[in-house]
């Protein structure tokens, strides 16, 4: 079954549901580097040696590629505001589209403490031994991210022409750091010699079933180029702009994860480099035998911002998916409202906002700041990944279609799309089985796994009935 094009439309005289055009090519490119790197994933590659090396390629074949392939030529077939969520639902229908966005959407609610949890544990480093006795204070966590959240979602609601100023400073904040780090990686390297061995037998990844849950991690930290198109009525000649800025942000997202990883060994070994502070371990460790102290604090500063940055522009873009649900009336109509000054979807925002806040607290209930950051991730992976899976069998669907001249093509055409999408949905399936899998380091195993299954249930469940509710009001006729 299929439906038709999702639109954003004017459902009554006077109200307005188009968000002003705001982001140009290189609001977009940083928009894709903000939400395309991630610095906690150089840490946790390389906690895992020179063999992460390895797994940065591997899964930048088998899943960056055809999913960025994917995103070029759904983004050019059907550049309208929702992305992933109108592919879907042309491709499947309404209920397909409507749970690809409400995964998608929801994904993001264990996402937000995770990557503040992050940010917090670097900004300790600006003020050095003072604030590290706060490392595994909860409160402090729960705090931060209080403040955080508040924040994020204020400049969102004023607007995507404020809130992109801290999406584009959160970029500079990604790469920044990690050209610190590979400079004084290579600078250490020189004066030292490395800290880790890169000998071959180094470079093969192990392949117990603990090891490959690090797979998945790595994987998942190559999402994030499809978020851009959830915007697409919101960006300037969106069919032309996506494409491009996509392909930029890819060279420098692929060399930040796979040098920054190199960096990070150079300076420290493996055994010594901890998920939640690698980075700044790293670059602390280093100044420290360089001399270059002044080094520490900016680059904690720049890393507590660069994760602030990449918070909003997740919580900027996938607001559009209730907003665009809204107007479709699979969710409540007053999502599909648009503040009356600002033009944004003020509704979405904050209601994300106070769930975010809700998972704030689930997260430390009975585990400790590492597991519940543990935790976290598990969930985020697994809600993330499910749309994917609707994302790539969209991709082999829609080729049945025929392509204007307007549409990107993969290389290849129809065939060579098809085998990516599968290779795209067969390492998304992959991915989510090995994120049911609790870490080693998990205290109470079980208690995490009943917490990463139930919650993720709990989400899907709820999705499944407000869209049974929204359709039973709808063919009820009680809906104006």
């Amino acid at each position: 079954m299929s439906a038709p094009e999702t639109t954003i439309v004017t459902r009554a005289a006077g109200e307005r549901h188009t968000p002003p055009r705001t982001m140009g090519f290189g609001d977009l490119v940083l928009f894709y580097v903000v939400t395309g790197i991630s610095l906690r994933w150089i840490a946790t590659a390389a906690a895992a040696g020179p063999s992460s090396i390895v797994i940065w390629i591997g899964a930048w074949f088998l899943f960056y590629t055809p999913l960025a392939l994917s995103v070029l030529e759904l983004s050019s077939r059907h550049p309208q505001e929702g992305g992933l969520y109108v592919w879907t639902k042309r491709a499947f229908g309404d209920f397909s589209g409507y749970m690809s966005g409400w995964s998608y959407w929801t994904s993001n609610l264990p996402y937000f403490p995770a990557v503040l949890y992050f940010a917090a544990s670097n900004a300790l480093y600006i003020r050095g031994d003072r604030w590290t006795w706060l490392s595994g204070n909860a409160s402090f966590y729960i705090w931060f991210s209080l403040l955080a959240l508040s924040l994020i979602t204020i400049l969102n609601v004023v607007g995507l022409n404020i809130g992109k100023w801290l999406h584009n400073a959160g970029a500079v904040g990604m790469w920044v750091p990690v050209m610190i780090v590979v400079i004084m990686g290579l600078y250490a390297w020189h004066r030292f010699g490395s800290a880790t061995s890169f000998t071959p037998s180094a470079f093969i990844p192990a392949t117990h079933l603990k090891d490959m849950v690090f797979w998945a991690t790595l994987t998942f930290a190559f999402g994030g180029c499809e978020t851009g198109s959830f915007m697409a009525d919101e960006i300037k000649n969106s069919r032309r702009t996506i494409p491009r800025a996509l392909l930029v942000a890819g060279l420098i997202v692929t060399f930040c994860y796979v040098m920054g990883t190199v960096g990070v060994l150079l300076a420290m070994p493996s055994r010594e480099v901890s998920d939640l502070q690698g980075l700044m371990q790293a670059i602390t460790r280093t100044a420290d035998r360089l001399g270059w102290f002044t080094v520490i604090p900016v680059a904690a500063a720049l890393i507590a911002l660069s994760n602030l940055g990449a918070a909003g522009a997740y919580l900027a873009s996938v607001a559009r998916l209730p907003f665009v649900a809204g107007i479709d009336r699979f969710l409540p109509p007053i999502f599909g409202k648009l503040h009356s000054k600002w033009g944004t979807p003020y509704v979405a925002l904050i209601l994300q906002f106070l769930c975010a806040i809700v998972f704030v607290f689930l997260a430390q209930a009975g585990t400790s700041v590492k597991g519940a950051y543990d935790v976290l991730v598990s969930m985020g992976i697994i809600t993330y990944f499910i749309p994917y899976l609707y994302l790539f069998a969209a991709m082999y669907k829609l080729q049945r279609e025929p392509a204007g001249e307007e549409v990107i093509r993969v290389p290849g055409g129809k065939p060579i799309a098809k085998v990516i999408a599968c290779v795209g949905f067969f390492t998304t399936m992959v991915t989510i089985f090995l994120s049911l899998v609790p870490s080693p380091d998990e205290t109470n195993k079980v208690l995490a796994t009943v917490k990463v299954v139930g919650l993720t249930g709990a989400l899907l469940g709820a999705g499944a009935l407000f869209y049974y509710l929204a359709k039973r009001k709808t063919a009820a006729g009680n809906i104006v």
